[in-house]
């Protein structure tokens, strides 16, 4: 995936609340793993649509909010050995 590829570079995407600005999201980044944060970019993704098999009804995905977050310097440890 696209993401897992940027992690060596330093930029990190996370799912978030969707009602979180880029400032809450970079001052949580920086206190929950005391790392620098450069920028904050975010995307609003809406859901899929998705069809019942029974009944045909037509029902949808949740939206999600994505922030792709820049490190000045360091590295979270997302994933630990």
């Amino acid at each position: 995936e696209k993401s897992y590829a940027l992690i060596e570079s330093g930029v990190y995407t996370f799912k978030v609340h969707p009602s979180a600005s880029k400032p809450e999201i970079r001052d949580a980044v920086e206190s929950i793993w005391g790392v620098e944060v450069l920028k904050v970019n975010t995307l609003n993704r809406s859901g899929k649509k998705r069809r019942t098999r029974g009944t045909n009804r037509v029902g949808q995905k949740p939206d999600t909010k994505r922030a792709v977050v820049t490190l000045a310097a360091g590295e979270i440890p997302l994933f630990e050995n």
